[in-house]
């Protein structure tokens, strides 16, 4: 029998996610609303967390699942057949898309995401009959718009954000040699300043346990990543040296769970890295598995985008909102 070590094993482990059809990502906090408050507790009375943000934080679930004809890690954006991702708050589901084929599906419950953030929405009946599909939206009923209408909406939205209205030149991705490059420096990172620890658990499990100091180990990983910087995606900046200076170099660990050698979980405990004594419990966890198929939602109303918007504004769907609202919508 091979004796692997633990550096191994995750390799391995990570080796088979990349081999898989389907994968499927639950991301949340483990955390509570109390300790998300004592974190801001610094923080002058008017910046201060909401209570219902809060709530929503320590209790909001992002789950994210693919599917494709290939190996994920040989797959492109054409080669997904449906990709699917959920928000769910502690009341339930917030919002939630699907991509299947050539449409896009989309649902929000607007009354629980007004609820969840302080500021309560128009409801459906609210509105006038001429505020059309909007209605539908508000109504958290699904509708679906042709993938390629959002394309060129996205496209358009580049182009007019360009510099002198020209359409920017498409993103470039990492090709296989550079990927190689960065996943050896990443490794050889790791090896250097990563401890680990294995325990034992019932039915096949394992848990790895990988500890760093925060900082040491972003600085390391950064110095790695400069010689590849021309080749990693626009937009990336890589965190100078002054910055890096202002990480905290407390020791961070995170916990791998291995089932029969395949990665079912990571978490990886924030505590120590908010440098306040009232946090006690902040971990950031991913549990991965079988991406499960995304269906049709039955019933979806087709919608256009720009029809869509003219309902918003035309329909009296805008005067519904208060000037202050539409405010920060635009400001994001």
């Amino acid at each position: 029998m091979e004796n692997l070590t633990a550096g191994q094993k995750l390799d391995r482990a990570f080796d088979k996610l990349g081999k898989e059809h389907s994968l499927s990502f639950e991301l949340d906090l483990d955390s509570d609303a109390a300790t998300l408050k004592a974190m801001d507790s610094a923080a002058k009375p008017g910046d201060k967390m909401p209570d219902e943000v809060a709530e929503l934080i320590s209790g909001a679930r992002l789950s994210f699942s693919m599917r494709s004809g290939k190996p994920i890690e040989e797959s492109g954006e054409k080669d997904f057949s449906a990709t699917a991702m959920k928000l769910g708050g502690p009341d339930g589901d917030l919002l939630e898309y699907r991509q299947i084929g050539d449409h896009t599906y989309f649902r929000a419950d607007v009354a629980k995401l007004g609820k969840a953030t302080g500021s309560p929405m128009p409801s459906a009946d609210e509105l006038p009959d001429s505020a059309g599909a909007f209605k539908t939206v508000l109504d958290g009923k699904w509708v679906k718009v042709a993938t390629k209408e959002l394309e060129e909406t996205r496209d358009q939205m580049e182009q007019t954000e360009a510099s002198g209205g020209r359409k920017p030149a498409a993103e470039p991705t990492l090709d296989a040699k550079a990927q190689k490059k960065l996943v050896k420096a990443l490794r050889q990172v790791v090896t250097r300043e990563v401890d680990f620890k294995t325990g034992g658990g019932a039915d096949g499990t394992e848990h790895i346990k990988a500890t760093a100091p925060f900082r040491t180990l972003m600085t390391e990983l950064v110095d790695e990543l400069r010689p590849l910087s021309k080749e990693l995606p626009p937009g990336t900046e890589l965190p100078t040296a002054k910055e890096l200076k202002e990480v905290p170099n407390k020791k961070v660990t995170a916990d791998f769970t291995l089932k029969d050698g395949a990665l079912t979980e990571v978490s990886v405990d924030l505590a120590a890295l908010a440098e306040n004594p009232k946090v006690k419990k902040l971990a950031l966890v991913v549990r991965m598995g079988k991406g499960q198929e995304a269906k049709v939602p039955a019933g979806a109303t087709e919608v256009k985008l720009d029809e869509l918007m003219a309902d918003f504004f035309q329909g009296g769907a805008a005067d519904a909102f208060s000037e202050e609202d539409l405010e920060e919508d635009v400001q994001g």
